[in-house]
Formats: structure tokens, C-alpha cells, sequence
């Protein structure tokens, strides 16, 4: 009884100064976080992998991949591209108050055996994709062993890609669908303002490919503004009716109704991991992508609040949808990566691009330069499946 209460009373002597030197080492950016509600409102609950800072590691790639992996578009290889400095390739996110576990390819796929996983969205969906089929690839001793399974090539390859993990018969699997749902042709009775519209009530019929999946990574918000619409003459449209004033944010939110309701009705709770990422941030500054911005002067994370964006609506509109689906046994789950992101003005391609782009093109201050920061959404990933026991105890019939 002695020695229990001695050593009750050291812990909670060394408690108040552990706190305090830890706030020291790590100290709690609340100007960059007041600006992002979602946030700010989890300060002082458990750990969220999604609060912290990102902190200088020189050891940090060393442990996932390089370059050289055969399954990264030319256009995110930005050292090969000309990029000459580094460091943007060593600094790796550190939550508040806890630790992300270690990637473990091995484990994840002996985890997702027989099984598949499926990323749905846009471009920079495609880049979180190919940072999860690098990142995994470490796990195999023989990457000949890991196939497009229609002989597909992955460079500039439009519509869906299923990679095949031939030794664990897994497959992880992209769908291009920007808006997640139909974008097509008008009714015959439209305005001659309409080129094409956006279907909110109707996902994109790739979902029929998504049914039976284990783990389900999707998002949309790149293309969610009005220059990719309205300016383009693509309007929205409910069942045979174009509405030619709802705005971009009602439009998106009505969309992401028509996700839930379909992932509701054509998932299995007790099987699928479901997770709808954060927006990925853009970093032009001095311009818009097609009108001048820039990026590639940036070489180190943003220090400065005041050139930190609010919140964008799109998350505000996913945490809301997806806190509705957490009830039962479904396990669905807001990947937020927004504020990690935002501080990461220098891991973009900037005027770094693939080989053939024309002299004068516009930066690209949108995608991620691989090693890079999609990374760390995948290990974010890996963590919420890890803390839900995916692969545990489950027996999943083999894919087809």
C-alpha cells in the first residue's frame, strides 16, 4: 500500500511539469487553429491526429519511398523535374499529445488480404492513390508482382485503375469522378446557356463498382467553384429539372445527401471502413492557377496565421453528412487533413512539372509532390483503421 501511494503521488507531482515542458516543445499554434472551427472545437479532448505541427525530421523519407517507385505520374516527381531543394521531403506532422503509429505495409496488407480498397474522387484523389500504392508497395519484395489488372497504364490514364497486390490478392482501386456524381448532358428543353450538367441526384454509375469494397477513401471539392461551373456554362440538375440559380456550396451539399443516401443503402456496415477526405489546399499566391499564381518560391511550412485560409465550406458540409451516417455499426469517418495541409505552401509541384509541359504554363499549386504530403493522409488512414481493428477477426471472400 506504501509503495502504491508513493508512487501515486510522483506521478502526480511530475504530472504539471510534464504538461508544461511538453506545451513548451510543442507549443499549440490557437492562432492558426482559431481559423478553423472544427479544430478549435477538439482542443482539450482525446487525441486528434488531425491538431499539430509539423516538425523538421531528417530521418522521415528514409522509411516510406522515393522517386524511383513505378507508380507515381511524372508530373509528381518534382526532383527529378528540377526541384533542387529537399526539405519539403523532411518534415514530418506531429500531432499534440500523442504519436502517429508507424506505417506498416506488411501489416496492412496481410490486414486487407482478399480484399479491396477503393479511392474515389478527383486529381488530387489520384494523388493520394499513388502515395498509398508506393507507400504499400514497401510490404512487397517483388513490385513485377503488383499489376493494373486490364493492362492499363497508370501515366495520363483517364476513368478507373485497379492495382493487384498478386501475392495478398488485394486490389487498390481509383475512380476519377471530380463531382462524385453524373455530369452530362442537358434536357432537351434547357436554356441554351447550359452545356452540360452536374446530376446531384444521381452519384456517378462507377458507384456500381464500389459496393463490396472493404475500405472506401472518397472525396470531391477541387472542382466544386464557380469557374468549373456556373462560368462553364454547367448548371445543376434534380431529375429532369436544370435550376439555374441554386449556387456552388447549396449545389455540393445536396450532392454529398445523394452520397449518403447511396453509401447507406449499398454498403455493409459490418464489412466497409468508409472515410470522405478534407479539402487539399491550394497555395497560389499573386494570381489564380490560370491568371499568374505562384508557389515556387515557397521552400518551408507557412509561420505566418495571417495567410492561413479560414475554413472551407466543404468541410463544414462533410463532417456534418458523415457525423449523421456514425450511428449503429457503420463505421464512417471525416479524414480531415485540411490544417495539416494548409501550412504546406512548399510541397506542391509549382513550375516543376512533368517533361513536355509547355514553357509558360501555369504552376501547379494544387497537387503534391510525391514523397510528400498525401503521405501523411495515408498515415493518418492507416491509424483510424488501425484503431478500428480493420482486418481483425473478419473472413472476406476473395476478390473476383
Amino acid at each position: 500500500m506504501k509503495r502504491e501511494l508513493t508512487y501515486a503521488l510522483s506521478f502526480l507531482v511530475l504530472l504539471p511539469s510534464s504538461i508544461l515542458f511538453f506545451s513548451f516543445v510543442y507549443p499549440l499554434d490557437r492562432q492558426f487553429l482559431s481559423r478553423f472551427a472544427l479544430l478549435a472545437s477538439h482542443i482539450g479532448e482525446e487525441c486528434d491526429h488531425s491538431i499539430g505541427r509539423w516538425v523538421w525530421d531528417e530521418t522521415y523519407p528514409q522509411q516510406l519511398y522515393d522517386e524511383n517507385c513505378p507508380f507515381l505520374d511524372p508530373g509528381f516527381r518534382c526532383r527529378q523535374n528540377g526541384r533542387r531543394d529537399e526539405g519539403y521531403r523532411k518534415w514530418r506532422w506531429q500531432p499534440y499529445g500523442c504519436d502517429i503509429p508507424r506505417f506498416n505495409a506488411s501489416d496492412l496488407l496481410e490486414r486487407g488480404r482478399n480484399g479491396r480498397i477503393v479511392f474515389a474522387g478527383d486529381s488530387v484523389g489520384r494523388n493520394q492513390w499513388e502515395s498509398f500504392l508506393c507507400m504499400l508497395a514497401k510490404g512487397v519484395s517483388n513490385t513485377s508482382e503488383i499489376y493494373e489488372v486490364n493492362g492499363n497504364p497508370i501515366t495520363k490514364h483517364k476513368g478507373y485503375l485497379a492495382m493487384r497486390f498478386q501475392e495478398y490478392n488485394m486490389t487498390v482501386e481509383y475512380y476519377r469522378t471530380p463531382f462524385l456524381c453524373i455530369i452530362g448532358r442537358p434536357p432537351l428543353n434547357s436554356s441554351n446557356q447550359v452545356r452540360r450538367t452536374i446530376k446531384l441526384d444521381q452519384l456517378h454509375w462507377y458507384s456500381t463498382r464500389w459496393v463490396g469494397a472493404d475500405v472506401l477513401i472518397f472525396n470531391s471539392g477541387h472542382w466544386w467553384n464557380s469557374d468549373k461551373t456556373i462560368k462553364s456554362s454547367t448548371y445543376f440538375q434534380e431529375g429532369g429539372k436544370v435550376n439555374m440559380t441554386m449556387n456552388v456550396k447549396e449545389a455540393f451539399r445536396r450532392s454529398l445527401e445523394t452520397w449518403k443516401s447511396w453509401a447507406l443503402h449499398n454498403l455493409d456496415p459490418r464489412r466497409s471502413f468508409v472515410f470522405f477526405r478534407g479539402f487539399s489546399s491550394v497555395h497560389y499566391w499573386n494570381g489564380t492557377w490560370n491568371g499568374g499564381g505562384l508557389c515556387d518560391v515557397e521552400t518551408e511550412p507557412e509561420n505566418d496565421p495571417k495567410r492561413i485560409e479560414t475554413e472551407p465550406f466543404h468541410n463544414i458540409f462533410i463532417s456534418r453528412v458523415v457525423k449523421q451516417m456514425q450511428y449503429g455499426s457503420w463505421k464512417v469517418h471525416f479524414l480531415n487533413i485540411t490544417y495539416l495541409s494548409v501550412l504546406r505552401k512548399d510541397g506542391h509541384p509549382s513550375k516543376y512539372r512533368e517533361p513536355g509541359t509547355p514553357p509558360g504554363a501555369p504552376e501547379d499549386c494544387s497537387h503534391w509532390c510525391l514523397p510528400g504530403v498525401p503521405d501523411t493522409w495515408n498515415e493518418l488512414l492507416y491509424a483510424q483503421l488501425l484503431s478500428e481493428k480493420f482486418g481483425f477477426n473478419n473472413s472476406f471472400p476473395e476478390s473476383g
